[in-house]
């Protein structure tokens, strides 16, 4: 075990030339894990991040929450962060002076690996690698995007990276970025107290997670399954890899093909043609019902990609219809 140093989690003295109420200014620790988050709305924040798990963590010091008001760097009288979309439009978009000197006073203190994060609707689907690479950074900066969106020339400027949750458009990016906070903050050393809480759910291994149970024994006619009663601990972890594994197979075919696709790297070298394609499928999935739809959406377009496996997800979500 190491020996922390000596300015871990002690608050820093930073010179200002800019004039701060310091009975309002709020406490920042030296090597903690930080989100910092641009805003219109930092009322909107910690909301939920300051309940339960997250919340005890942040009180504890496990990790730290800015918010940056956007609004104080606007233009003019009425501090104006948004104007019209050249080219015309509706909407408003936000501007990249204004979001620029934002983004300059956000990140004037950040260090070691310090990602700059958009949320948008644009960006690649958050997921567990994402929150577990985040984990492992020194500390996070989020815009919470408005209106139209962000000028493109600061994404471009500034080498952001844009996240999404999902295929859905909300009205801002607060709280997306409270979902990937909390997301991120829980796999922090120390915020969950048992380590096996984050290995053991799902998608930790690529798959969903097996199915919960505790007492009573029986409810409304239906029992807890017998092996988890049994106290054979081999026979559990067998039962919930196997239940998994039927969950993510069921639910989710693109993360079974994801997770089947290491194992399966020499046999589908030999796969290079539609006619064996689905006698593939057959044996390596089993009998799926996608099997019979995949079958007659490769009638009518038999050609495969260089590389059928990768493809095998995608083949299977467009047979669902």
């Amino acid at each position: 075990m190491t020996t922390p140093s000596k300015s871990h989690g002690r608050k820093t003295i930073r010179p200002s030339l800019v004039p701060q109420d310091l009975m309002s200014e709020p406490t920042v620790l030296a090597g903690i894990w930080t989100a910092r988050v641009i805003t219109l709305f930092p009322g909107a924040f910690p909301g939920v991040l300051g309940e339960s798990l997250t919340g005890k963590a942040m009180k504890d010091g496990k990790w730290q929450l800015e918010t940056v008001d956007l609004r104080q760097f606007g233009e003019g009288k009425h501090r104006n962060v948004d104007d019209t979309p050249a080219g015309g439009g509706a909407g408003m978009v936000l501007r990249p002076d204004v979001m620029g000197r934002a983004i300059d006073h956000a990140q004037r203190h950040a260090k070691g690996r310090w990602p700059l994060v958009y949320l948008s609707p644009r960006g690649p689907r958050f997921n567990q690698a994402m929150a577990q690479r985040l984990a492992q950074a020194d500390g996070v900066t989020m815009i919470c995007g408005r209106f139209e969106g962000l000028d493109e020339r600061v994404i471009e400027h500034y080498g952001i990276q844009e996240i999404s949750l999902g295929d859905f458009v909300m009205t801002g990016g607060e709280l997306a970025a409270q979902a990937v906070i909390d997301a991120t903050v829980r796999l922090l050393p120390g915020v969950l107290g048992n380590a096996e809480s984050t290995e053991n759910e799902s998608f930790s291994d690529g798959l969903l997670e097996h199915p919960q149970y505790t007492r009573p024994a029986e409810w409304m006619g239906r029992a807890i399954p017998d092996v988890l009663m049994s106290g054979h601990h081999g026979e559990i972890e067998k039962w919930r890899q196997q239940m998994s594994e039927a969950l993510t197979r069921a639910r989710r075919p693109d993360l079974w093909a994801a997770a089947r696709a290491p194992l399966l790297d020499d046999a589908v070298r030999g796969v290079t043609d539609a006619a064996t394609l689905t006698d593939f499928l057959h044996s390596k999935l089993g009998d799926m019902p996608d099997v019979t739809a995949l079958e007659r959406a490769l009638a009518t377009d038999p050609a495969l990609p260089p590389n059928p496996w990768t493809a095998i997800a995608q083949i299977l979500w467009v047979a669902r219809g």
